[in-house]
């Protein structure tokens, strides 16, 4: 890092300088940030805690004690579980949690009228201007509930009177673990900005990195990036975070299991000291707790249990069968005519398995780290438009998976816990529809997958199968089947390509109206002299005659002879 960039990046534990646990928070903190407003009537106040400073060698959390007995619940623990027991908020508006007026009706213009439960709790704190804290799972309506604060952030009171931003210098960041999701946050936040004036663009790997130093140099509002890429381009001098005014850390948790923690840290150091942050995560563990006690200040802990996400209904079913038999029972099912998701554990394997479903006539795309950005996204919109009808992905790559009407996931392998689990089977049963969990295990994984279901808080059903069993039969035969696809373009006629020049007859092509043939005969062509040609096997002149004849050879003074 360049010496000037050490001079100018905030101090690594923002928290050592804000106020104890028990001091008052009111009016405006140590940094001059205004603290949380008083709620509305008729609105529930969210949780709060307040952080503090940590010690050094201090876990996280306080989950263990010396001797490893469990420790009494942290301060962190005991805000969750008052925010989970809250009841849930009242039906609400956009308008009436805060909202300005041109982003409600750019959300109305596109059919959102209505805050989820996760919406309703966060955004009174977030446009208040306090720090988050949001515990929800996917499928909760999490991108909004970050992504119209910032928004509304960025315009200001006065569309017209906002500060342009500078070259090089973003007002608000975004990180996310994943391409996926910052194309999937960005396709989300991008049309609202514009009823703002507000410019979104995406930063991260697999993509031409010149394209977006480019647009980060002209000057944008909103950044969405993974933490790799962002530091790439903070490394070349392409970027500076010291305008940011309010930074989200979105899927903290699977930061986290990536090993994107250190790379976080970098970044939240460099940004301003005292902006706002909002971190919501699906888990507080590996890590993310010591994140929320060293860069949260006084945060409003919103959280929404499972049972308040409009995910619709999933019905999960455990199918026990033979190793042999998992790739013929997993491509009956996928030969269903709706959508179908199946995941697995690596790169290889998923390659493997969709050539495996193509050899058994079912048609489907694999989506995994390997394959450039562009593959992935030809991957995706082919599935989102039902051709292939069935998609085979690591838990990596469909973090940003964002389809409607996937009616089946299937677990070809065993997730590693029962959160990934969670975060794969979300993929269906969204926003109010139905859907069909299956997972294919083999009978030494059996305890294995029941304690996984019993810590999600899921109950499926068990059934010994085969290839061409009637449970397998049934699945295969369920879904709204896909519209097929379009008619395809009228195909080109053969000839030359569209736009290019027409060919000349092969008789002028020399230029002098002949054939090649009857040019051959009469002419000399090979160095353009004309008179007799002598060709292999011809009556042409001898050699001597050619060098005797004037004009042919090497004169002096360089002249042609």
């Amino acid at each position: 890092m360049h010496e000037d960039a050490r001079r100018q990046r905030a101090p690594r534990h923002p928290g050592r300088n804000r106020p104890r646990s028990g001091q008052p928070s009111s009016g405006t903190s140590s940094s001059g940030r205004p603290q949380s407003r008083k709620p509305q009537s008729g609105q529930r106040r969210s949780g709060s805690y307040q952080s503090g400073p940590r010690r050094s060698g201090q876990p996280s959390g306080g989950r263990r004690g010396p001797s490893g007995a469990a420790a009494p619940p942290s301060e962190l623990d005991r805000a969750l579980a008052a925010a989970l027991a809250a009841p849930p908020p009242e039906p609400t508006t956009f308008a009436a949690l805060g909202l300005p007026e041109a982003l409600v009706t750019a959300l109305a213009t596109r059919g959102i009228t209505e805050p989820f439960a996760i919406q309703s709790r966060a955004l009174p704190d977030a446009l208040g201007g306090r720090d988050v804290l949001g515990k929800a799972q996917t499928g909760s309506g999490k991108t909004l509930a970050f992504g119209l604060p910032v928004l509304a952030r960025l315009a200001g009171p006065s569309l017209g009177g906002r500060p342009r931003p500078r070259a090089k210098a973003p007002r608000a960041l975004v990180l996310v673990p994943t391409r996926e999701l910052a194309v999937q946050v960005a396709d989300v936040l991008q049309p609202l900005g514009r009823a703002l004036n507000v410019t979104v663009t995406t930063v991260y790997g697999g993509v031409s990195i010149a394209r977006q130093i480019d647009i980060v140099r002209r000057g944008v509002d909103l950044v969405v990036a993974t933490p790799g890429r962002l530091i790439d381009l903070i490394d070349r001098g392409a970027c500076t975070l010291d305008d940011i005014e309010i930074t989200v850390l979105d899927e903290a948790d699977h930061m986290a299991d990536l090993g994107f923690m250190p790379a976080v840290t970098k970044i939240l150091d460099l940004t301003p000291a005292g902006v706002q942050r909002l971190l919501f995560s699906a888990t507080l563990d590996r890590g993310v707790g010591q994140l929320v006690t060293s860069y949260l200040s006084n945060p409003a802990v919103c959280a929404v249990a499972p049972a308040e996400i409009d995910a619709g209904t999933a019905e999960h079913s455990m199918l026990v069968l033979d190793s042999g038999e998992k790739v013929a029972v997993a491509a009956e099912i996928a030969s269903r005519p709706s959508r179908t998701l199946v995941f697995v554990r690596t790169k290889h394997g998923a390659d493997r398995l969709a050539r495996q479903f193509s050899r058994a006539g079912v048609d489907a795309a694999a989506i995994h780290g390997n394959l450039t950005q562009n593959q992935r996204r030809r991957a995706l919109a082919g599935f989102a438009a039902g051709h292939p009808r069935v998609l085979v992905a690591t838990d990596v790559a469909a973090r940003g998976i964002h389809v409607d009407d996937v009616e089946l996931v299937m677990h070809f392998d065993p997730p590693n816990d029962h959160k990934d689990y969670l975060h794969r089977s979300g993929r269906t049963a969204r926003a109010g529809a139905d859907g069909l969990v299956v997972a294919l295990v083999e009978h030494g994984q059996v305890r294995e997958v029941e304690r996984m279901h019993a810590s999600a808080g899921i109950s499926s059903e068990r059934h010994n199968v085969a290839a061409g069993h009637e449970v397998v039969r049934e699945i295969a035969t369920t879904g709204t089947p896909v519209p097929p696809p379009p008619p395809a373009a009228p195909a080109i006629p053969a000839g030359r390509p569209r736009g290019s020049r027409p060919r000349r007859p092969r008789e002028t092509r020399y230029g002098d109206g002949r054939a090649p043939e009857a040019r051959s005969r009469d002419t000399w062509s090979r160095d353009g002299r004309s008179g007799p040609a002598r060709r292999p096997g011809t009556d042409g002149p001898a050699p001597a005659a050619r060098r005797g004849q004037p004009g042919r050879r090497r004169g002096a003074a360089g002249q042609p002879g």
